[in-house]
């Protein structure tokens, strides 16, 4: 293999390197010296697959919660950028045999799901940067997109990370690594950031805004919650820690952030989450919106970060034009005509 430059990524102050063509720099030399690296959650492996072939082209990786929001994002995503399946196919879940994630690649964009707080979110991440080397993806862009409780935002809004703290308003994710504590910064793109939030449009009928996100380890105590199995302090309690966090600057509460940001920021990977409030949390604890507006509300983050990708592919001019998505149309003039001669005859 032939050696690749290094240069320091100076303009953000991460002491963190990347090699000069954009592509990731893996710190763990113990890979090298494997016959396979199997990426065993992902169902892949890097003998086995041709991983370059497969996901070498990948710009975009754009993780959630659940399996079937990353399903959904992937549909979305696949019209948003004009991007066509070959005749006959259709979306396939590449990780279906690992029972554990699921994976849909739709052109340069790779919709991940990623499980429920920070050991799943971890075990994801590991194999995801090692599946960006080993495809030889060329400054590929994070973001997670997800749901969080707002405190003093209604529900419905759009927040998009500054920083990510943990429960102590640490800017840092804890890992125990052989019995030590080690601190990692959880940090960022804020460039990236005040790019998404600039394309928010003045005609989206909720807000979009940037702040700091605190992550939690767990839903119920660790959120200050009064509905769990187990609570061991008031309401009073609860509103000062509240009014605290708000004092901080944290206008968002979810179970991801700093683990995501912790080990992006490691690997030198330009990342951010974007995430919508599905309540106030100074107003209470439960969930109980209607569905119908849940799954309303849960489209909003994916649909400013498709205005991002497609901006993006844009510039680059690698936007397809949605006509040539919708089939083999040699005339979208005719194309329209067709449809409004099939309309007028129902």
């Amino acid at each position: 293999m032939r050696p690749r430059q290094l240069t320091r990524i100076g303009r953000q102050h991460r002491s963190i390197y990347s090699y000069s063509d954009g592509t990731i720099k893996l710190r763990n030399p113990n890979i090298e010296l494997m016959d396979q690296d199997i990426l065993y959650h992902l169902a892949l492996g890097s003998e086995s697959h041709d991983l370059n072939e497969m996901f070498g082209d990948v710009k975009f990786v754009c993780m959630g919660g659940t399996p079937k929001r990353m399903e959904n994002f992937a549909h979305f995503i696949m019209n948003e950028i004009g991007y066509k399946l070959p005749a006959g196919t259709m979306l396939q879940d590449i990780s279906a045999y690992s029972y554990r994630y699921s994976m849909y690649k739709v052109g340069p964009v790779l919709c991940v799901s990623h499980g429920m707080g920070t050991p799943s979110v971890s075990i994801l991440m590991h194999e995801m940067i090692k599946l960006m080397y080993h495809a030889k993806c060329q400054d590929p862009i994070f973001i997670r997109i997800g749901t969080c409780g707002g405190i003093g935002v209604e529900g419905g809004t759009v927040i998009i990370t500054e920083d990510a703290l943990d429960g102590q308003l640490r800017n840092s994710h804890e890992f125990t690594i052989l019995g030590k504590v080690v601190h990692r910064p959880a940090k960022l793109d804020k460039k990236l950031a005040r790019e998404l939030k600039a394309l928010a449009s003045p005609d989206d009928p909720y807000d979009t805004i940037i702040g700091k996100t605190l992550c939690t380890n767990d839903f119920y105590e660790g959120q200050g919650r009064l509905d769990g199995a187990f609570c061991d302090f008031s309401e009073a309690d609860k509103m000062e820690y509240l009014q605290k966090l708000a004092d901080n600057g944290v206008v968002n509460i979810e179970m991801e952030s700093t683990i995501f940001a912790a080990l992006t920021y490691h690997a030198g990977i330009k990342a951010a989450v974007v995430c919508v409030a599905l309540l106030n949390r100074l107003n209470g604890d439960q969930v109980n919106s209607p569905k119908e507006v849940m799954n309303e509300w849960q489209a909003r983050p994916q649909i400013l970060v498709a205005r991002y990708i497609r901006k993006v592919l844009a510039q680059k001019g690698q936007l397809k034009s949605l006509f040539n998505a919708q089939g083999s149309i040699k005339s979208p003039r005719r194309f329209k005509l067709v449809q409004q001669e099939s309309q007028a005859h129902e």
